[in-house]
């Protein structure tokens, strides 16, 4: 099935009626359709209604002739493009001359050879849709070009003259006047820095037959600078000698522009600005295997602060936010302002920052010439970090753990040297001290840990915790009065492991929250055992951690557990320091202000050693207070804590609180609590903790412990 090729349209605009049927006729026969005008004026209406493909025009006519209807449709929408041929008698330059002037396409002098009419149209359609598809062409290329901000430039280097595209120019921002045709002219606007750069490449491109491909900036006429991608090929004569160099130029800059985020990402914390763990660990390697070479010392410093987390959860993250890019300041300025440290060939100090992550920081230090010169910036830092911070209007006093690990003593590689710095860090912040340098010994320590850590995981799975009941006594009576439930973990492999061996861990990995919900589940249905064999087994109070009572469930975790009891007598108080309620004292009292009223009693546990307020001691639903066992143990031979048990004992006495003394081992210290008016005490002198079973036996015992 052919195609069906459109008729093209002829408009022949003559006064002349036979020359008009001649044309139709002709152009007819040749397959184009013909429409007719008379004057110069119907001639320019026919060309606005029809859009011919090619216009005939005479020259002489009435109204409006030839020359005035040419101009006349050329400003006319499709005029400037349609291709119009005039015909005329005359022969005469001037005519010709006007005629090209006001528009015309080609001209054909009268009488017309009408067979040789038909070629001519063809002809002039024919060139004109090539003009037409070259234009279009080029304006798809021009648009291209302004689109991907890409130019093009030829030079001609015999008469060393360049032909620039306009988006060249745009680049540039300025106008070919601006940016004449000599090569310099160009080189002038190139930033004075990369002027060699290109220099340097034209030269090899030219003369030594090598790529011409370079990045450089130009300034603009304003000042702004944009980064350019040019690059170009040689063309040579027979002679071999450069001839002409073709080449394109691309603005880059938003390109460039996006890669430097990209790279900042990669390699910068976005909050502080510094170096990030990934850009340290890489200086570090190669400060690594430059050290190697020089036998300099280095020294990595992480320093991690002390009770960050508070700061987030008491004034929120946007001041823990500013609380780091504070302390990054600090230690930038220190380290940049450090005389004592080697300076490197520029004269900078040998140092590096980074933020390692959360609220830690890494400090590389090199060329030191011992490894205790490390001490000088430690002390340095450890005292600018201990300066009030100013976290928009509050007062904040912080302290840093610093880990110090030294090459090649500690490690020869970057992973080694990170690692032996935090568990130094870690170290120091067990033993509460400032700094630690690291030992081999830290090791073996964090693998002893890590594998506690595995065992204590399986240890919840397999039931392997037990409690342990020691008992509160009356002074008075001799009677027990209370039973204080301690967790104790039964290792297979070990036996019984101490409280103070595994309580931490499990505080620290989280896993305190389910064993202290096991721990209140377990008391009370002990309690509700004993009750259903014809025991009156006294309270039994568990002891809550800090990471239990901060959790916005723990209240829902003690209903949870009460619940167990399906009675209101559940048996069941909570004991809790007095620097946890602190942390967090108004979220503390609404809690336990719940939880007592579930029935629970809630004693303060080592009252004395912590930094309670009184104030809010009076507004708090506690029943006792616990005497901490270090007042207790030297209160016969230390007058001061003989004062601070009896300031405690009437304290609780004015608040109408019970309070129970800890630890008491020897009879002179039951006396004496007596004679204090101490309501219980519970210690080594009645019964060490004892399991379930051997509980019912205590509790036969009545009065039979209480003397004098």
């Amino acid at each position: 099935m052919s195609t069906l090729i459109p008729t093209q349209l002829v408009l022949v605009v003559d006064d002349d009626s036979m020359m008009r049927v001649l044309a139709r006729a002709t152009l007819e026969q040749g397959g184009f359709a013909v429409e007719e005008a008379n004057d110069g004026h119907a001639g320019v209406s026919a060309f606005e209604r029809l859009r011919p493909d090619i216009v005939l025009l005479d020259v002489l006519m009435p109204v409006l002739d030839g020359f005035g209807a040419c101009a006349a449709l050329r400003k006319l929408e499709g005029g400037d493009h349609a291709p119009v041929l005039m015909m005329t008698a005359l022969d005469d330059s001037d005519s010709i001359n006007r005629a090209y002037e006001a528009g015309a396409t080609d001209f054909i002098t009268k009488p017309i050879a009408w067979p040789m009419l038909v070629h001519r149209v063809r002809y002039l359609l024919r060139a004109n849709r090539a003009f037409l598809d070259l234009a279009q062409s080029e304006a798809r290329l021009a648009n291209a070009q302004r689109i991907a901000q890409l130019g093009h430039w030829e030079w001609n280097v015999a008469t060393d003259q360049v032909r620039r595209s306009d988006e060249i120019y745009r680049i540039a921002g300025r106008t070919p006047e601006q940016l004449s045709a000599a090569p310099k002219s160009f080189l002038d606007i190139v930033h004075p820095d990369d002027r060699p750069i290109i220099e340097d490449a034209l030269y090899a491109a030219l003369y030594q037959q090598q790529p011409y491909n370079v990045d450089f900036r130009i300034v603009r006429p304003d000042g702004a600078i944009r980064i350019v991608h040019e690059q170009g090929e040689v063309h040579y004569d027979g002679a071999r000698k450069p001839a002409h160099m073709r080449g394109t130029i691309q603005d880059i800059t938003e390109r460039k522009r996006a890669e430097e985020r990209i790279r900042q990402l990669a390699l910068y914390d976005s909050l502080t600005g510094l170096p990030n763990r990934h850009s340290f660990k890489d200086q570090l390697s190669h400060a690594v295997a430059r050290a190697g070479r020089t036998n300099e010392v280095l020294a990595i410093l992480l320093l991690d602060l002390d009770r960050f987390k508070r700061i987030n959860d008491t004034l929120g993250h946007e001041a823990g936010d500013l609380l780091l890019r504070e302390v990054a300041s600090r230690l930038t300025k220190i380290l940049r302002n450090m005389d004592y440290l080697a300076r490197n060939d520029s004269g900078e100090a040998n140092s590096f920052l980074a933020r390692q992550g959360g609220d830690e920081f890494t400090v590389l230090l090199g060329g030191l010439k011992q490894a205790q010169d490390a001490t000088k910036v430690v002390h340095r830092i450890l005292e600018e970090v201990s300066r009030p911070f100013d976290l928009d209007g509050n007062q904040i006093v912080m302290s840093a753990s610093i880990g110090i690990a030294v090459h090649p003593v500690d490690g020869n590689d970057a992973d080694n040297l990170l690692k032996n710095a935090g568990a130094a860090t870690h170290y120091a912040k067990q033993q509460s001290k400032n700094y630690q340098y690291y030992n081999s010994g830290m090791n073996a320590a964090a693998l002893e840990k890590l594998a506690l850590e595995s065992k204590l995981r399986n240890a919840r799975g397999l039931e392997q915790f037990v409690l342990f009941y020691q008992p509160k006594v009356d002074l008075s009576t001799g009677r027990v009065t209370g039973l204080e439930a301690l967790m104790r973990w039964n290792d297979p492999g070990t036996g019984l492991v101490p409280a103070v061996q595994f309580i931490p861990l499990l505080e620290e990995t989280g896993m305190i929250v389910e064993v202290g919900a096991w721990a209140m589940k377990r008391a009370v249905s002990q309690y509700a055992a004993w009750q259903a064999a014809g025991l009156q087994p006294p309270r039994i109070a568990v002891n809550v951690s800090q990471v239990q009572l901060k959790r916005n469930d723990f209240v829902t975790s003690v209903q949870q557990a009460i619940a167990i009891a399906g009675k209101p007598d559940h048996g069941l108080d909570i004991e809790i320091t007095e620097s946890m309620i602190m942390e967090d004292i108004e979220a503390s009292i609404e809690k336990l202000k719940l939880i007592r009223a579930l029935g629970v009693g809630i004693s303060i546990d080592d009252f004395g050693t912590g930094y309670s307020s009184l104030r809010y001691l009076t507004r708090l639903p506690i029943t006792a207070l616990k005497i901490d066992l270090a007042f207790v143990r030297d209160m016969t031979t230390n007058a001061n804590n003989m004062a601070i048990v009896s300031t405690i004992i009437t304290l609780a006495r004015t608040l109408k609180l019970k309070v129970i003394a800890e630890g008491v081992e020897t009879e002179e210290q039951r006396k004496f609590l007596q004679l204090l008016k101490c309501d219980e005490f519970q210690g080594y002198l009645f019964s060490k903790p004892v399991l379930a079973e051997q509980v019912p036996a205590l509790l036969a015992r009545g009065g039979k412990a209480a003397a004098g």
